[in-house]
């Protein structure tokens, strides 16, 4: 009989995507672009938000948070998935196994508790805009920001920790292209009640309750826009929601899908079909839907170009 801290494995192997072998130098170049698109639109936007003063207020405070999480999310795994294809070497070490899965973990809540953050700062702007900037000081803010990091490290190096005393011993295959712990769970040969128990605790905090909390922050949102009798400040209002619902949408509707719908017969290609969706596809698209629905962001990105053609 094994101890719960004894590993026999020493590597996992990755499935990776399920793409013929004649195609995959079509979906790597895909994928590439994606990531690089992934990683310059984000690091546009912390830019952006960084050197011009005009975005210097709370809300492009949280938005360039969620640039950082997202560069950093979409990193984690995209990196070893373009190399697997290429290699066609898809084993990872164990430790590096756990590392990732941290990281994905700590930038996934990060995300989710960024969302309601947000959710929150457009309540108060459009509930309560003449005490928006007494509220939402400087101050209030870094509190709002230092605990949530802080706590989503934490967690991560919880589960990572409860993982790490597992014993794998002969399957050793994960059916994804990145180390999920779900899919680690499964794996593992020592009883994993105390993981799914803490996953459970956890998850309501992280993931159900933040969705909960954003529903009801645009619930009171919408209700004060029936309030609005003008069509003009109808439009103004949804204009300025409309960026955070769509990426609200994009992950808690990945999410869900990954890990609350039902399993089915094509379990194994949808579930690698929505963490796609869930850790590259969302990332990329989150910039292109706060700049372009975003007139600060343009306006922003103009002078900036408008300054360096001046300095050239």
């Amino acid at each position: 009989m094994m101890g719960n801290n004894q590993t026999v494995i020493s590597q996992f192997l990755l499935l990776g995507m399920p793409i013929p072998p004649e195609h995959q130098n079509m979906f790597f170049t895909l994928f590439l672009a994606m990531y690089l698109t992934t990683v310059l639109g984000n690091l546009l936007i912390i830019i952006l938000i960084l050197l011009d003063s005009h975005l210097h207020t709370p809300m492009y405070l949280f938005l360039s948070n969620l640039s950082f999480s997202d560069l950093c999310f979409s990193s984690v795994t995209m990196p070893k998935l373009l190399q697997n294809m290429q290699s066609r070497d898809t084993f990872i070490s164990y430790v590096d196994c756990l590392t990732q899965m941290y990281f994905l973990m700590a930038f996934g809540d990060m995300e989710s508790l960024l969302l309601v953050v947000m959710a929150y700062d457009r309540y108060v702007a459009i509930c309560f805009p003449l005490h928006y900037t007494s509220i939402m000081n400087p101050k209030f803010c870094a509190c709002l920001l230092m605990p949530l990091w802080m706590l989503t490290l934490l967690d991560a190096m919880m589960h990572t920790m409860l993982v790490a005393r597992l014993s794998f011993c002969d399957d050793n295959v994960i059916p994804h292209f990145f180390c999920d712990i779900s899919a680690l769970l499964k794996l593992a040969c020592s009883d994993t009640y105390v993981n799914e128990l803490m996953i459970f605790i956890t998850g309501g905090p992280i993931i159900i309750v933040p969705f909960l909390l954003i529903v009801i922050s645009y619930a009171r949102i919408v209700s004060s826009i029936l309030k609005v009798s003008s069509t003009r400040g109808i439009h103004k209002v949804f204009s300025t929601c409309g960026s955070h619902l769509s990426v609200v949408s994009l992950f808690y509707g990945t999410i869900f899908g990954l890990y609350f719908s039902p399993s089915d017969n094509n379990s194994t290609v949808k579930e690698t079909t929505m963490a796609m969706m869930f850790t590259v596809v969302t990332p990329m698209l989150n910039p292109f839907i706060y700049s372009l629905r975003n007139r600060d962001i343009k306006q922003a990105l103009i002078r900036l170009t408008c300054k360096r053609k001046i300095t050239l």
